[in-house]
């Protein structure tokens, strides 16, 4: 079985962002991406309301990284790494499968810049080498063509597609299922 540990808690750097540890400071802007209509166009999940609803949310971050069950990074440029632009991790890890569940969302101010690419490149990377993942999945609305792009574009190939399997806000939705697995 898969066994990871998150502490001390692992930075990554690239040419042009730092991915770091999401804190309660971080919580405007949190709120600020969650409840961003445009952001949460495809999550399907209610957007944030208000701070508590951040800090809830960061809760659920901070709580899942100390139990080492998952890892959240805050997106941050380097020239502002205090300023989150979004987020990348691991929501559910499945140990003993070798395999981990990614997400991302990122503010629509970088949007089509390439940034959200390269801090996947760098999180996959990160799954396959530090944490000995086998394969990483991403659970998508098929309708978020963005999102389908960018997984295509780092390796991810279609697995499933599944008919109203999602029941929220009152409708049944789709999802697409993509994964990689480790070369």
């Amino acid at each position: 079985m898969l066994e990871v540990n998150f502490s001390p808690f692992p930075e990554i750097h690239t040419e042009r962002l730092l991915l770091r540890k999401i804190v309660e400071s971080d919580a405007q802007e949190v709120l600020n991406l969650r409840s961003d209509e445009a952001v949460m166009r495809y999550i399907d999940r209610k957007p944030a309301a208000n701070l508590a609803d951040a800090e809830a949310f960061i809760k659920i971050i901070i709580d899942s990284l100390n139990s080492n069950t998952g890892i959240t990074w805050a997106v941050t440029l380097n020239e502002n790494p205090e300023r989150l632009i979004g987020s990348i991790g691991y929501w559910r890890i499945m140990k003993e499968n070798y395999r981990a569940e990614i997400g991302y969302m990122l503010s629509p101010a970088y949007w089509q810049k390439g940034i959200m690419k390269e801090a996947l490149l760098e999180v996959i990377k990160f799954g396959f080498e530090s944490l000995n993942l086998h394969s990483i999945e991403a659970n998508i609305n098929p309708d978020n063509i963005a999102s389908e792009n960018i997984l295509i574009s780092t390796g991810f190939t279609r697995d499933a597609y599944f008919k109203e399997n999602f029941f929220f806000d009152g409708v049944f939705k789709d999802t697409a299922i993509y994964s990689r697995l480790k070369q």
